[in-house]
């Protein structure tokens, strides 16, 4: 007779770590779901020995880049199989990426491609981010519907000609979204003055890589930022500033969470670990590496994007996984060509290193706690956008998605890593820290050596409404226009 066991899997003797709590229990999973948490739990078909160190909910990236279309020749490095591999050796076991809308087109048509481009390829569970490109009314309509079937984000640029609203139609988007639920992303830089910066930078014959950060220094943002809150106080609707990257844009938070705003901000481990020097000198393109937009910033910004995470002004630490070869013509050179900053595809990849990388600065370091951690990388992205308590946290019912830390000191290398991408930003950097395992709904995917997932064992999730805790009850004037509004 074979032996009967109550679970699938057991993690013993497993310091366990969520945005709350920390404590020691072994985890008990059934059928991809946690099902028992306690002490000397019965035998599992399979029993994993923890042996006393942190397990954290699996990642939540909840911004990232994967097989977005671009403009010949140019092309992301990684589609749904690469990038959803490097996040689960990198210990991330959700993603949120994008399905970009076409001017012209309407959103179902985004919707159908991306389903079609991850379908049996993604090796983590994923659902879509929808960038609105083209809000008119016929599209703001059908709005409602797709926050009811799951798609219950949206991306809007303040930038990029291809991208970006005007003040108007993001007024329209949030009008919307006020009534119906959902989160909406702003990406805060001032178009205008970028292109006026560019234009005098390119007339002087400053065109190299490092002057992508000139033409967007931090004004820029702030600017944008404080443009994107009044819209959000205009209209009363929470509002999420994506990829936040300097100080003068934080302070723009702090003053708006001051008057009792529901402004939400995250940022990534660009914007605290690479500087405006990365962007390399006027006589080297290699520099172009680490263009991204925002551009990293200074010491200064370091350390009010760090205070930032360590006292709740950030909510979401995400990748913004963007991956483009240096080499090739389809990346970084496109065509070939050392090209002018304007011209560099704009982005750095991110996917696989963003938990250890904030684990050892951060955690190891001492600048936040494992709790924070587990809130900025899991739980609060869980929560922000539909997906908890299903994903971001260690919970009876809930997935069993786990990591299982490693402390070790090493030399980070691009060979280590398991994306399409040809290089890392981080190259050289001393991490203390790196998934010792990675478990998707009970299965392990990575064991620290070895990726053992497979593609098409990501699920599609299709996500509820917002659950983060708002910052302020503020209730509307007596005057509001919304009330003037009405037709009689």
């Amino acid at each position: 007779m074979s032996p009967s066991f109550d679970y699938d899997t057991v993690i013993r003797n497993a310091i366990i770590a969520t945005a709350s709590d920390t404590y020691h229990a072994d985890i008990g999973i059934v059928a991809g779901r946690i099902k028992q948490i306690g002490t000397g739990l019965a035998r599992g078909r399979r029993d994993i020995d923890a042996a006393g160190r942190v397990v954290t909910p699996g990642g939540v990236d909840a911004h990232c880049h994967l097989d977005q279309p671009m403009a010949p020749p140019v092309k992301l490095s990684d589609d749904f199989f690469s990038g959803t591999r490097s996040a689960a050796c990198g210990g991330t076991t959700t993603v949120v990426p994008f399905a970009a809308q076409v001017r012209s087109e309407n959103l179902q048509t985004a919707i159908d491609d991306y389903h079609r481009r991850a379908s049996g390829r993604a090796c983590v569970d994923y659902a879509f981010h929808l960038i609105l490109t083209d809000p008119r009314p016929e599209i703001l309509q059908d709005l409602p519907r797709l926050i009811a079937a799951g798609y219950t984000s949206f991306k809007l640029y303040m930038t990029y000609d291809a991208l970006k609203l005007t003040d108007g139609q993001i007024l329209d988007v949030l009008d919307v979204v006020r009534t119906h639920g959902g989160m909406p992303m702003i990406h805060a830089e001032n178009a205008d003055c970028i292109a006026w910066l560019t234009r005098k930078l390119e007339a002087a014959g400053r065109t190299a890589p490092r002057y992508h950060a000139t033409s967007r220094p931090l004004l820029v943002e702030r600017e944008a930022a404080h443009r994107a809150i009044s819209l959000a106080e205009l209209v009363d609707t929470p509002i999420l500033l994506v990829h936040v990257s300097g100080s003068e844009a934080v302070d723009q938070i702090r003053q708006a969470r001051a008057q009792g705003l529901n402004i939400y901000a995250e940022t990534c481990p660009q914007y605290i670990l690479l500087t405006e020097a990365d962007l390399g000198t006027d006589a080297s393109y290699f520099g172009a590496r680490c263009v991204c937009s925002p551009p990293p910033r200074d010491k200064s910004s370091h350390e009010a994007i760090w205070q930032g995470l360590a006292d709740g002004l950030f909510s979401v630490f995400s990748s913004d996984h963007s991956p483009f070869n240096l080499t090739g013509d389809d990346g970084k050179a496109p065509g070939g060509e050392e090209v002018r900053f304007r011209h560099i595809p704009n982005g750095i990849p991110g996917i696989e290193t963003r938990l250890p990388l904030l684990y050892s600065e951060g955690v190891l370091g001492g600048r936040i706690s494992v709790n924070k951690f587990v809130e900025l990388t899991a739980t609060h992205p869980a929560r922000m956008y539909g997906l908890y308590p299903r994903k971001g946290t260690i919970a009876i019912g809930s997935d069993a998605d786990l990591v299982i830390w490693d402390a070790r000191n090493f030399c980070l290398s691009n060979d280590d890593l398991h994306h399409a991408c040809d290089y890392t930003p981080y190259e050289g950097m001393t991490l203390n820290a790196w998934p010792a395992m990675t478990l998707l709904r009970g299965e392990v995917v990575w064991d620290g050596k070895t990726f053992s997932g497979h593609a098409g064992a990501g699920q599609f999730i299709a996500r509820g409404l917002p659950s983060i805790p708002r910052v302020s009850a503020r209730a509307e004037t007596p005057t509001d226009w919304r009330t003037a509004c009405q037709v009689s």
